[in-house]
């Protein structure tokens, strides 16, 4: 089966590198397919899982925003953060969840409401792919 090489890049280094049979992501524009000779773009990303098929399997990563540059032979994703399902820390996620609740339930004149809105985002979505990682 024909294969498309994946790199998952952040600003601390490389996250994830490997050949794959497809990569599934969530756009700006909407939910992404990429399968081997995909026609090259560019798009920006969502808060959300990348999803990467191979060898029968699927491998989940947690992206918070970013690029997503498509070649037909390559596919590199640049994000802000990202971690590998096995890789999350969960304890840490479900605190960081806590804790931007808080502080959206806070209503006070000092907190930035659209930084809690991408904390808590971030945090569920790094619950939900630690969890979906089967």
């Amino acid at each position: 089966m024909k294969t498309v090489k994946v790199n998952i890049v952040t600003p601390d280094g490389p996250v994830y590198e490997s050949d794959v049979e497809m990569v599934s992501t969530k756009a700006q524009s909407g939910e992404l397919g990429i399968l081997p000779g995909h026609i090259p773009m560019v798009a920006p990303l969502e808060i959300g899982a990348v999803r990467l098929k191979r060898d029968g399997g699927t491998d989940y990563v947690a992206v918070s925003g970013g690029f997503l540059e498509v070649r037909p032979e390559q596919v590199t994703i640049l994000a802000q953060a990202a971690e590998p399902a096995d890789q999350i820390d969960i304890e840490r996620a479900k605190e960081a969840k806590q804790r931007a609740e808080k502080n959206l339930q806070a209503k006070q004149d000092n907190i930035d409401f659209k930084r809690a809105e991408l904390a808590l985002k971030r945090a569920m979505n790094r619950i939900d792919v630690h969890e979906n990682k089967r």
